[in-house]
């Protein structure tokens, strides 16, 4: 028996159970009653600390990434432990990779540690194949997941997602506005936030009548050199572009090199947008348009919503914010 079985059980919701579990006083004794003996008449223990029937929290959060190094990720995880610091919480990190064979152990062992709660960060833990997002499915079963930029609809999983389809779409548009016809479009993965993107910029093509065409969209390691021979390559064959529009700062930085050893008058020849607006944006010369995803605050809202699960107050299953286009030298505003 797990969680879930419990709160069918019982007639009530999962976070119920959690809060009863946790000893949470927003509980009506008679609630508590009813989840109280459906866990003794199945003798229910929660592996999440064996916390003989939940009188106590350890008030911790366990936090899963794929990449520490990677500059979007390394934010996301530094403002959520802040803000989880700030209502009182520990966390315990997990860096997993890309496999989905180590995601699945990671997230086994943060449930071994007695988390109260995971928070996911980022969109790759979400795969194609939905029957590989099953292990997420049953986890929640057992504790609350927060994922941030990623979208599952299932019970007790709760998102916090940026608007990266209308993100692209706009500054795509803008693009085309200002006379670009030739956007080529660099990205680095088929996460659901680069599924989201990359629609983006075909919706924006689309709505402007430009005729999609598959020279002008690739995908590229989010690497500044990798993005840089690659354009290079491109060039060299032939295809002319008037516009880079990419998923990633790395890869505008990568395309920013090209257009310089190229001699290309930026962002008179071409114009370059970046995407997260990084340490990077500011440190290329010229600096990088590039959109902002508000990354502080997705993971505060993520946090926020976190407690709003424990605290029983009706937390949005959905929770969208909106980019913002940051101008500076690469792009006319």
């Amino acid at each position: 028996m797990n969680i879930y079985n419990v709160s069918e059980k019982a007639g009530v919701s999962i976070a119920t159970v959690s809060r009863v579990l946790n000893g949470n006083t927003n509980v009506s004794d008679k609630t508590r009653k009813k989840v109280l003996d459906v866990i003794e008449e199945f003798g229910y223990t929660p592996n999440v600390f064996a916390r003989g029937l939940g009188l106590n929290t350890m008030k911790t959060i366990g936090i899963m990434c794929t990449d520490s190094s990677d500059l979007y990720l390394a934010n996301a995880v530094y403002y959520t432990e802040r803000a989880l610091r700030n209502h009182g919480y520990d966390s315990i990190l997990c860096c997993t990779g890309n496999s989905l064979e180590y995601k699945k152990k990671s997230l086994s062992l943060l449930l071994s540690k007695r988390v109260d709660a995971i928070i996911i960060t980022g969109s790759k833990f979400l795969e194609t194949k939905a029957s590989d997002n099953t292990y997420l499915i049953e986890a929640a079963k057992e504790v609350p997941l927060v994922l941030i930029n990623g979208y599952l609809d299932a019970p007790n999983i709760y998102c916090t997602l940026c608007d990266d389809f209308n993100a692209i779409n706009e500054v795509t548009s803008r693009l085309i506005e200002q006379g670009r016809r030739n956007i080529l479009y660099l990205y680095t993965s088929t996460s659901y936030s680069g599924l989201q993107k990359k629609d983006g910029y075909l919706h924006a093509l689309s709505k402007h009548n430009i005729p999609v065409n598959s020279e002008y969209i690739y995908e590229c390691p989010k690497n500044i050199y990798d993005a840089k021979e690659l354009l290079s390559s491109l060039y060299e064959q032939g295809l002319r572009f008037d516009a880079v529009v990419t998923s990633d700062d790395a890869l505008a930085a990568g395309a920013l090199k090209f257009s310089l050893a190229n001699k290309l008058n930026v962002p008179g020849d071409i114009s370059i947008v970046g995407y997260n607006n990084s340490i990077l944006a500011t440190c290329s010369e010229p600096e990088l348009t590039s959109i902002d995803t508000k990354v502080e605050a997705l993971c505060i809202s993520a946090v926020n919503t976190l407690m709003q699960v424990f605290d029983n107050t009706n937390a949005p299953k959905r929770t969208t914010i909106s980019a913002e286009i940051i101008y500076r030298n690469t792009m006319i505003k």
